[in-house]
C-alpha cells in the first residue's frame, strides 16, 4: 500500500474537529423509546442524535439524507458501484457503576468517556472524517462510498430492514462496529425468551436485565417475609466484583445481587448478576421447580452445557449463552437468554433442546426470530484489501477472526466488521466508564481512509 501524503495531512488537520464532534454526539442519551412519533420510530433522543449527526455531515460539505427518522446517509466519489459503510447512533441504556457522566464526553487521561464513544459513535465519526480527509486532499473516486448511520442496532436492526426496503442496500462493504484488525466471521444471534407459572406466593417480584445483548450487572428481588440473614448466609460467592445486599422494606426482605456487565457477544468477560439471584433462591428453596430446574440448566458457565445445546465449529469456535433479562411478578416467571451459535449449528435445534430442558418446570417458548450466521471467505478482495491496509498501517501480520457479536454486516452480501477496537485496548462497550483512547481514534480513521481509497480509488 502506497502512502499519501496529502491523506496523511488532512487527516492530522482534522483531528480536532473530529473530537469535537464526537463529543456533541456523545452528550444525546440516544437510548432508545418506545415513545415515538413521526421520523422518530426509535423515540426522540435518537432522533436527536439522528439530526446532530446529519448537522455535522451538512457542516463537513457531505450532503445528508434523513431515511424517515429510520437512518441517514451520505455519499462521497463517483460511479455505479457503492462500497457501503454502516455505523449506528443508538446506544444501549448507561447503567450503573460510571465514575463519570455518562453522557459528559469528559476526557481523562488521553481517554474520551461515554457511552457510545465505542460502541458506535466513535467509529461512525471516524468514517466521517475518514470520507472529508478524502475530500480534502482531492482523490477521485471511481465507486462512490456511502456511509449509513443507522438508529436501531442495539433493538434489533429494523433500520436497516427499513432502508433495505426503501432504498436497497450495496452488496459490498464494511462496517466499524467491533475489532481489528477484521471480521470475516459472526455467529448466529438467537433470543429466547420463556415464561412460565410461579406458583409461590413468597417470591413477590424479580427486576433483572436492561437489554438481552448485556450481561446483567444487578438483579433484584422481594421476598415475603425477613429473610436477611438466610440470604447472606446462602449467597456463596467469593468476589470482590461481586455483592448482596439485603433490606427490610415493610416486612419484606429486598435483596440486590452486583455483579459485572459485559456484552453479550463475551460473557466470559462478565459476571451474571441474575445466575447469583438464582442461586441463592434455589438454596433457600423459594421459586418452586421453575427457579431451581432454571438454576440447575442455567446457572453454571457460558457455553450451555446444562443446558444441553454446548458446541463449537472450526470456523467460528463454540456457543455462548447469556442469561440477560429475568422478571417475575403476578404469579409468572420469564427468563431471555441471548445464543451467539457457530455458523454450522441449526437455531432451530438449539431452540427445540431448551425448551425441552425446561419444560418440566412448566416453561414454554415464544416464537423465536433468528439472525443466521454470516461469513466472508479470507480470499475475497473485500477481506484482502482492507487487510493490507490495516497491516500496512500498523506493520503486523494479522489475519481475520470470527467474532459472536452480530454487527450491520451481516445485512450486506458481502459485508465485514472492520474495527475500531485496536488488539490490545480495552473493551468496555455495554459496560459502566465506556471509553476510547483519542490516539487509536485517529488512527483508526487513518486506516478508514486508506480502506475507502483501497476500496473506491
Amino acid at each position: 500500500m502506497q502512502l499519501n501524503p496529502k491523506l496523511d495531512a488532512a487527516l492530522k488537520a482534522l483531528e480536532p474537529d473530529m473530537i469535537d464532534t464526537l463529543a456533541r454526539w456523545i452528550r444525546v442519551p440516544s437510548v432508545r423509546s418506545d415513545q415515538t412519533a413521526p421520523h422518530a420510530p426509535f423515540g426522540e433522543a435518537v432522533r436527536r442524535a439522528l439530526d446532530t449527526a446529519m448537522e455535522d455531515i451538512a457542516r463537513l460539505g457531505m450532503t445528508p439524507r434523513d431515511v424517515d427518522g429510520y437512518c441517514c446517509d451520505t455519499e462521497i466519489g463517483e460511479g455505479e458501484d457503492v462500497i457501503a459503510v454502516l455505523a449506528h447512533l443508538d446506544v444501549v441504556p448507561e447503567g450503573d457503576g460510571w465514575h463519570h457522566d455518562p453522557y459528559g464526553a469528559e476526557i481523562v487521561g488521553g481517554r474520551m468517556v461515554g457511552r457510545g464513544t465505542s460502541d458506535d459513535k466513535g467509529p461512525g465519526v471516524a468514517a466521517l472524517f475518514a470520507m472529508k480527509a478524502i475530500l480534502d486532499a482531492g482523490i477521485p473516486l471511481v465507486k462512490r462510498c456511502r456511509l449509513i448511520l443507522g438508529c436501531d442496532e442495539e433493538c434489533g436492526m429494523k433500520d436497516l430492514e427499513y432502508y433495505e426496503k426503501k432504498i436497497g442496500l450495496p452488496e459490498k462493504g464494511f462496517s466499524p462496529d467491533a475489532n481489528f484488525p477484521l471480521i470475516n466471521t459472526e455467529k448466529g444471534l438467537l433470543q429466547m425468551k420463556l415464561d412460565a407459572p410461579l406458583g409461590d406466593e413468597r417470591l413477590l417480584e424479580i427486576a433483572c436485565g436492561t437489554r438481552c445483548n448485556v450481561v446483567p450487572g444487578t438483579a433484584a428481588a422481594l421476598l415475603k417475609g425477613d429473610w436477611r440473614e438466610a440470604a447472606a448466609d446462602a449467597f456463596d460467592v467469593e468476589d470482590e466484583d461481586c455483592q448482596l445486599e439485603t433490606a427490610l422494606e415493610g416486612g419484606n426482605t429486598r435483596l440486590i445481587f452486583t455483579g459485572v456487565p459485559a456484552h453479550a457477544s463475551t460473557p466470559e468477560k462478565g459476571k451474571n448478576a441474575a445466575k447469583m439471584l438464582l442461586a441463592v433462591l434455589h438454596r433457600l428453596g423459594i421459586g418452586g421447580a421453575p427457579v431451581a430446574l432454571l438454576d440447575e440448566a442455567a446457572g453454571e458457565g457460558d457455553a450451555g452445557v446444562n443446558l444441553g445445546i454446548a458446541g463449537s465449529d472450526a470456523v467460528s469456535g463454540p456457543l455462548t449463552i447469556n442469561l440477560g433479562l429475568l422478571f417475575a411478578g403476578d404469579g409468572r416467571l420469564s427468563v431471555t437468554f441471548d445464543c451467539r451459535y457457530p455458523v454450522f449449528f441449526d437455531d432451530k435445534t438449539i431452540s427445540s433442546t431448551v425448551q425441552k430442558r425446561l419444560a418440566p418446570a412448566g416453561f414454554v417458548m415464544e416464537p423465536t426470530h433468528p439472525s443466521h450466521p454470516h461469513h466472508v471467505p479470507e480470499s475475497s478482495q473485500l477481506v484482502t484489501r482492507l487487510m493490507d491496509v490495516y497491516n500496512s498501517i500498523t506493520g503486523e501480520k494479522a489475519r481475520p477472526f470470527a467474532i459472536g457479536g452480530g454487527t450491520y454486516a451481516r445485512h450486506l452480501k458481502e459485508g465485514v466488521a472492520y474495527g475500531m477496537l485496536f488488539p490490545g485496548d480495552l473493551e468496555l462497550e455495554h459496560q459502566a466508564d465506556e471509553s476510547i483512547d483519542l490516539a487509536n481514534f485517529a488512527k483508526a480513521a487513518r486506516i478508514y481512509a486508506y480502506a475507502i481509497v483501497a476500496l473506491c480509488a
